[in-house]
């Protein structure tokens, strides 16, 4: 117990303080690298040949699923979605958890629609905690040079 609770409480202190490197502030996919819990993300993310637009200069607002939130997925779906004919499918599933902006948890409002990057909508909740869609929110604001990310904690499909 004291051991998952000490694990908890280390990776949510890495991941609510800026993202720095050479003094620097780290961009979103050098941030979500450095936490270490978003491996499946970053693959997803470099196999969809998004690497260059979420290092690019945006901002962006991203709702990025942990690793155990991909792993929650039924069996094979992440395995299927990687491969290069499915790069489509991949692509729209990464850009509906991209907002365009930065939006921070202190610019939310319960029941405010914010369009992805996917051209479908996110429905953010703040009553009870927050949520997008029907992901919640486990970490927010963790800042990054050209953007934010909110740590969600499942996976989130745009409409079909």
């Amino acid at each position: 117990m004291f051991r998952r609770t000490f694990l908890a409480l280390t990776a949510a202190t890495a991941l609510s303080t800026p993202a720095f490197a050479d003094g620097h502030m780290k961009d979103i996919v050098d941030t979500a690298v450095g936490a270490g819990s978003f491996t499946t993300l970053v693959a997803a993310v470099e196999a969809a040949g998004l690497v260059d637009t979420l290092k690019g200069e945006g901002p962006f607002t991203v709702f990025a699923p942990t690793d155990d939130a991909f792993a929650a997925l039924p069996e094979g779906t992440v395995e299927n979605l990687l491969k290069p004919e499915n790069k489509d499918q991949l692509t729209a599933i990464l850009t509906y958890h991209v907002v365009p902006g930065k939006v921070m948890s202190t610019d939310l409002t319960n029941g405010m629609a914010a369009a992805t990057v996917e051209g479908a909508e996110v429905t953010i909740m703040t009553e009870g905690g927050v949520m997008v869609n029907d992901a919640n929110v486990t970490t927010a604001d963790i800042e990054a040079s050209n953007g934010v990310i909110h740590v969600i904690d499942k996976v989130i499909m745009p409409p079909m």
